[in-house]
């Protein structure tokens, strides 16, 4: 029997028109729109004729691609409409976890943002004046109620808490009151230290110490920005060690700022030297120029309550004299992505006059989720910011959830063992910290971790794991435990 030819399988093909009109076609329009089925229809037939030019489909194949046509249609509009940001298990005890997204939002922030997104909203309206008022004042409420409160419990003048070492005295520094501590908002915490060091030392010199001339994730470079900002980096001190002296030298009638960048995502330990931001505040105002913190991560709590050491807090940075702090909303804050500038009153107002605040600002969203967030830390429910509670859960908690999920799902295919491990804060924040964990440890003889792995992120919703030494990793410290059954559900499939 002759086989047939190119040219008659092409002419076997229905045109764009009869495709779609074909009805178990034409019934997904009523779902996707008459274009979009369209649309799809025309991608479908293209990728039938590539096949039957390279050789690829003969008149058999031809009649089985046609015979589910229509359930190709319907695949290729879910893959162009679907959502590709889309919600995930996050197994990995990575707690801000960057890939994933970082913070996951509270209830009440979720709650908040649909009530003023669902309509119109007093964004930058005074609704008791009936006048245009100012976006900020959505949080600056907040951040005065739990930065300018540190100034007032009596422990203002001391040493930040977290270093290891008792307080100590500055009375040398004159710190702020409440009052006279501002904040404005950014979309991220690289355009907070863009804005501020624009602000404050466009033109001239900030020094900084060699040893805090860091790069964070996406190649962001401090001397980078330094130079977009129109700053002039001059460097002090080595790698390892600088000292107070460095600093007080390199002090000339260019200098502009003061600035302390603090190393988040990697340490220097050894032969090192570094002077305390008390120390750096006080040279700071004997010399007449700022101190500027890049904080980074940005907690409003004592982390050490969670045992996590070394993360100072945007407060403590405040007490020790810093004039001016950037940091992060997503982080240890546990909020939306936002770059948060809070200090002086009178530099943060210079920074809210800077034409560049506009091209850097936030929306009603961003300002609805850290509004939201910042009434928790104001009420002291920590628990409700999920982050913080992730820190919070104690290795026996953790434990007895995956024992559970253990058992339910043992099979002679899937081996799940409960081991010991650590699960750490991500984010670049608190490198050396690690808290510790209890994980689900999966092997299978018929496939390999990677390829477990795989199977595990294939799942709906997808599961991401780690994989260490030859074993599939499941850490449920970052595993929300209404997750368990969905995660309960795809271990299963996998024993099956």
């Amino acid at each position: 029997m002759k086989s047939a030819t190119k040219s008659e399988l092409f002419r076997e093909l229905p045109s764009v028109d009869e495709l779609a009109r074909e009805p178990a076609v034409a019934a997904l329009a009523g779902t996707h729109g008459a274009s979009a089925v369209t649309d799809a229809a025309r991608a479908v037939l293209a990728r039938l004729r590539e096949e039957i030019a390279s050789g690829l489909l003969d008149a058999a194949g031809l009649r089985l691609a046609l015979d589910g046509v229509a359930g190709a249609v319907d695949a290729r509009l879910r893959q162009a409409l679907g959502h590709s940001l889309r919600l995930v298990i996050n197994a990995t005890g990575v707690i801000l976890h960057t890939n994933l997204g970082r913070a996951p939002l509270a209830a009440a922030v979720i709650e908040h943002i649909r009530e003023t997104a669902d309509g119109y909203s007093n964004l930058e309206f005074e609704i008791e004046a009936g006048a245009r008022g100012k976006r900020d004042v959505h949080v600056e409420r907040l951040f005065r109620q739990l930065l300018g409160a540190g100034f007032t419990d009596g422990s203002a003048g001391l040493r930040p808490r977290g270093t290891g070492e008792a307080p100590v005295a500055t009375s040398a520094v004159a710190l702020p009151s409440p009052d006279k501590v501002a904040t404005v908002v950014v979309n991220n915490n690289a355009a907070a230290v863009l804005l501020a060091l624009n602000t404050l030392a466009d033109g001239g010199e900030a020094i900084v110490s060699r040893g805090e001339l860091v790069e964070i994730g996406g190649s962001f470079r401090i001397p980078d920005v330094m130079a977009k900002s129109g700053a002039i980096l001059r460097e002090v001190g080595t790698t390892n060690r600088t000292r107070i002296t460095d600093y007080e030298k390199a002090i000339n009638e260019r200098t502009r700022l003061l600035l302390r960048v603090h190393r988040s995502n990697f340490e220097i330990t050894g032969f090192t030297e570094q002077p305390s931001t008390a120390e750096l505040a006080a040279l700071a105002r004997k010399r007449g120029v700022p101190l500027m913190e890049d904080l980074g991560s940005g907690a409003l709590v004592d982390l050490e309550t969670f045992g996590i050491h070394g993360e100072p807090s945007v407060l403590d940075s405040l007490r020790a004299g810093v004039d001016v702090v950037t940091y992060s909303g997503d982080k240890l804050l546990g909020g939306p992505q936002a770059g948060l500038i809070s200090g002086r009153a009178d530099l943060v107002g210079r920074m809210r006059a800077n034409s560049l605040f506009r091209a850097l600002r936030v929306d009603k969203l961003t300002y609805a989720a850290l509004e939201a967030t910042l009434i928790a830390y104001v009420k002291r429910d920590h628990d409700a910011i999920p982050a913080l509670r992730m820190m919070r859960l104690t290795k026996e908690e953790i434990g007895k959830r995956a024992e559970t999920l253990a058992a339910a799902v043992r099979s002679q295919k899937l081996k799940v063992e409960v081991i010991d491990g650590e699960s750490v804060i991500g984010g670049g924040a608190a490198p050396s910290s690690v808290l510790p964990t209890r994980l689900l440890a999966l092997s299978c003889a018929d496939l390999s971790a990677d390829a477990l792995a795989a199977r595990l992120r294939a799942s709906d919703p997808p599961i991401v794991a780690r994989v260490e030494e030859g074993r599939v990793l499941l850490d449920l410290r970052t595993v929300f435990p209404q997750q368990d059954s969905a995660l309960q559900s795809a271990l299963a499939e996998l024993s099956a």
